[in-house]
């Protein structure tokens, strides 16, 4: 089972071999593990056959940030002590980047900063790509390093840059239904307390901040790029639909496309490969047949901390005549956010 744990220092080897570049990189290293396991530190790993390929820590300060040039005034900041990753092709580090925006949500922090060699060029790239920014250096003992800074909310209209927020004034809102046995493991963070999470294994669809669904619900034409979706995971035959088809999570349409838009397979498959859950097997099936036309690409913003039963939806007076996909209006959008206690400044009015 490949799945990310929140585990102590204490539990996790300072001698696997994944910590060797870490080692090398900061000559403290190996007593600032210790003390931290000492302390009964935390931190998210993801390991493979016993072995560590992926390990975060966070730590939350409140203090002035003098050790960095310019230095950062005193303000409750998230800040990305150690972060590494052994890529194989799988998106992993996107999963790691949304824990992280994860954890400044539920700590209510809008700057995450970190420092980091200018050698290590991916995980740079993976970091811009969802709006941080060269802030300054840190010069140590160790070498010179780059400061990168995210300040969540400082909007610029693109739709990774200005992630994890939401922005909703202008746009369009939508209910997607998405079947139970897909839902899961397209949205690893908007699971229900009863599913289990051995389901989330460490595959790209699974760890993607990017989601590929398709469908043929003709509704899904109406979808724009910007248009906020919130997804209902339909009832599980363990109960009627009125408690048991939830509204989990909230996404952002980045576009959708036509089966028929792809000249061939190979140029529909290198689309779709790293985002969606279906096989290759089922792919061939769909792109040959053009049983689900309709292609959405969309990024995992936010998992609701209480879901939104299909029940509340109908006291809200909100029951379409289709389920699959409806439209909301404003008013309606923003009631079910409450309900579901999503974070408001997560939603750019």
């Amino acid at each position: 089972m490949k799945n990310i744990t929140l585990d102590s220092f204490s539990n996790i080897s300072l001698e696997d071999p994944f910590f060797d570049t870490l080692k090398n990189d900061y000559a403290e290293f190996s007593e600032w593990y210790k003390d931290k396991a000492k302390n009964n530190a935390l931190a998210y790993i993801l390991k493979i056959e016993g072995s560590v390929h992926a390990f975060l820590y966070l730590k939350i300060e409140d203090s002035l940030i003098d050790d960095i040039s310019p230095l950062l005034e005193k303000k409750k900041r998230l800040k990305i002590g150690t972060f590494k990753i052994d890529a194989h092709g799988t998106k992993l580090g996107e999963r790691f980047v949304k824990k992280i925006f994860d954890n400044a949500t539920e700590n209510a922090i809008d700057e995450i900063y970190v420092t980091i060699f200018e050698r290590h060029a991916s995980l740079i790239k993976l970091l811009k790509t969802f709006g941080f920014r060269e802030y300054g250096i840190k010069k140590s003992n160790n070498g010179t390093e780059i400061v990168l800074l995210k300040v969540i909310g400082n909007i610029i209209g693109d739709i990774l840059q200005d992630y994890p927020c939401v922005i909703s004034n202008g746009k369009q809102k939508h209910v997607l239904s998405i079947l139970p046995r897909y839902h899961s493991r397209l949205f690893p963070d908007s699971i229900l307390d009863n599913e289990s999470y051995s389901l989330l294994e460490d595959i790209s669809y699974t760890n993607s901040i990017y989601k590929v669904y398709m469908a043929k619900m003709s509704g899904i034409t109406d979808f724009k790029e910007g248009d906020n979706v919130l997804i209902y995971r339909t009832k599980d035959n363990k109960g009627p639909a009125y408690y048991r088809s939830v509204i989990t999570s909230v996404c952002v349409v980045k576009e959708v496309k036509n089966i028929n838009d792809f000249r061939n397979f190979n140029d529909f498959y290198m689309y779709v490969k790293s985002f969606t859950i279906f096989d290759n097997r089922e792919l061939q099936n769909f792109f040959d047949t053009k049983q689900y036309p309709y292609i959405i690409k969309m990024t995992y913003n936010i998992a609701f901390t209480k879901r939104v039963t299909n029940g509340q939806l109908v006291d809200m007076g909100i029951s379409p005549d289709y389920w699959g996909v409806f439209k909301l209006s404003d008013e309606n959008f923003y009631k079910i956010l409450r309900v579901g206690e999503v974070n408001e400044s997560l939603i750019i009015n």
